[in-house]
């Protein structure tokens, strides 16, 4: 299977131990947007408001292409400020694609809760409690 992994960019540094998992069981793995430069966001902020702007529709646009080129979304979500199983808005987007296009969508843990939990259970994510072997 595909399989696009998705999550903060506070989480980049779990990627590859999963991703190496899942290789090994036959999955080819994308990775998250700026994976290699996870906090190239801040860097544009600081260039200008319309860099910043330029920069983000790109990472929507490339996020649109990397989900319509795989068979899933790999959530992974885990506690972050102190807030269990987060996922943000880019992330969110993310999954929202994926649902849309018809493609599986699993989370690592539990739907967080957050102003995104009734629109996160109604996409009916497969919940795999960190067991990669549930992604099928």
């Amino acid at each position: 299977m595909k399989i696009f992994i998705v999550c903060s960019k506070h989480f980049y540094h779990l990627v590859p131990p999963i991703k190496e998992a899942l290789e090994k069981d036959g999955h080819v793995i994308t990775v998250p947007n700026s994976y290699d430069e996870p906090f190239k966001e801040e860097e544009m902020k600081k260039i200008g408001k319309e860099e910043h702007r330029e920069w983000k529709a790109g990472m929507i646009h490339l996020q649109s292409e990397k989900v319509k080129n795989n068979d899933a979304v790999l959530v992974l979500n885990f506690e972050k400020n102190g807030q269990r199983n987060y996922i943000g808005g880019a992330t969110f987007l993310e999954i929202f694609r994926a649902f849309d296009s018809g493609k599986k969508i699993f989370l690592y843990n539990q739907i967080p809760q957050n102003i995104f939990e009734d629109e996160l259970t109604g996409m009916g994510p497969v919940m795999i409690g960190g067991d990669l072997s549930l992604i099928q």
